[in-house]
């Protein structure tokens, strides 16, 4: 018998983020296809989540910047109707000044934070449109919005990461399919030491427990929120910052440049 709540699937669910998502996940009643790189994590995860919460879980060893791997987590996005629910979740950081990076170290991060997203979620809006039900959680970051904070790839890719997902929502209104965009700040998370920075060396009174920051995530999924900022206090600051981004809209093309650059206007022959 097919499971009413459907299967979630979670990208990088072997730790931090995704693991917390299962779990939540699972005590919600889906069913579970885990997937990650590290295969005996995801093992004691998904024997851990069957016993507990008594849902099927299912785990796929998979590297998302490996395009073979990447696509079989794509078709099973396209073809399996049990699979209503994708949390994009995998990703790293790369703290390194720009100018002194390795472009290789920043080719690789590009691969997993945009283009292995942009994958899943491309897969998962075919599949999901079909069926006409589905919804894709597509983790970003606040850093996306803030290029003062110096994490100059990192936070591009987790800027695309929100603009695919405002984008996507427009695209997909009325087809059955929800879009969530969730912007961390620091969280707990194994993210620092794999980028080169202890997280001993984060400020404690910025850094958020993982377990908190999903289910500030689900709350934010559960009252429909397009983009979810756990840490922001007053919802109205967001809603400000779309309306000046919105107010744009009108003079952001026009047939010739502003007054202010003082540019001789060519009028058509």
């Amino acid at each position: 018998m097919s499971n009413p709540k459907g299967t979630a699937l979670i990208t990088g669910a072997s730790s931090g983020i995704g693991a917390i998502y299962a779990d939540r996940l699972a005590r919600r009643g889906h069913d579970l296809i885990l997937a990650a790189r590290d295969e005996a994590r995801l093992n004691a995860i998904a024997e851990r989540l069957r016993a507990e919460a008594g849902v099927s879980v299912e785990v796929i060893s998979a590297d998302v910047t490996n395009r073979a791997d990447l696509r079989v987590l794509e078709q099973r996005l396209r073809d399996d109707a049990a699979i209503q629910l994708l949390i994009n979740n995998a990703g790293a950081a790369l703290l390194s000044p720009f100018a002194a990076a390795d472009p290789d170290d920043l080719d690789k991060l590009i691969q997993l934070n945009v283009t292995a997203v942009t994958r899943l979620a491309n897969a998962a809006a075919a599949g999901f449109s079909v069926r006409g039900a589905g919804a894709i959680v597509n983790i970003g970051s606040v850093v996306g919005l803030a290029p003062e904070f110096g994490n100059t790839v990192y936070g591009a890719t987790k800027a695309f990461v929100l603009y695919l997902s405002q984008s996507l929502a427009h695209e997909l209104a009325g087809a059955g399919v929800r879009v969530q965009a969730v912007l961390p700040g620091a969280t707990r998370t194994e993210i620092w030491e794999r980028s080169g920075r202890g997280i001993e060396n984060v400020p404690a009174e910025i850094l958020m427990d993982a377990d908190e920051l999903v289910d500030a995530a689900l709350a934010g999924f559960d009252a429909g929120e397009l983009v979810t900022l756990p840490s922001l206090p007053d919802a109205e600051d967001w809603r400000a910052f779309e309306a000046a981004r919105l107010a744009l809209q009108p003079n952001l093309s026009k047939r010739h440049p502003a007054a202010r650059y003082g540019v001789k206007l060519v009028e058509p022959a």
